[in-house]
């Protein structure tokens, strides 16, 4: 009988991964200045917390993990929805997606 080789992503790696993507996501939140960049990098923060928590539940056996983000996702999904509608409202009166015109809309 043959063996079957056993190959996997060791879990370190999957944390330096989801680690990285984190960071690029902060550093695009603090540093950046259009709003939809921002968004995108709250989602890169998001799905870098999912791959933590799938690369622990595959390792773990346990399926817990995997419905989590699925829920993550859920919400996720609604924020998008959300955030996207307010954008736009904001760009009809600003004519501009730029968080720093922002002050404009203070009474």
């Amino acid at each position: 009988m043959k063996e079957v080789a056993t190959n996997y992503v060791p879990q370190n790696w999957y944390l330096l991964l989801s680690t990285f993507l984190f960071c690029v996501g902060i550093m695009g939140v603090l540093f950046r200045r259009n709003a939809i960049i921002i968004m995108m990098c709250i989602e890169l923060m998001l799905n870098s917390v999912n791959l933590l928590l799938v690369a622990f539940s595959a390792y773990s056996g346990n399926s817990d993990g995997q419905v989590f983000v699925f829920f993550i996702m859920v919400v996720a999904a609604a924020e998008v929805a959300v955030g996207l509608a307010l954008l736009v409202s904001i760009y009809r009166n600003v004519a501009s997606t730029d968080i720093n015109v922002l002050n404009k809309l203070k009474w």
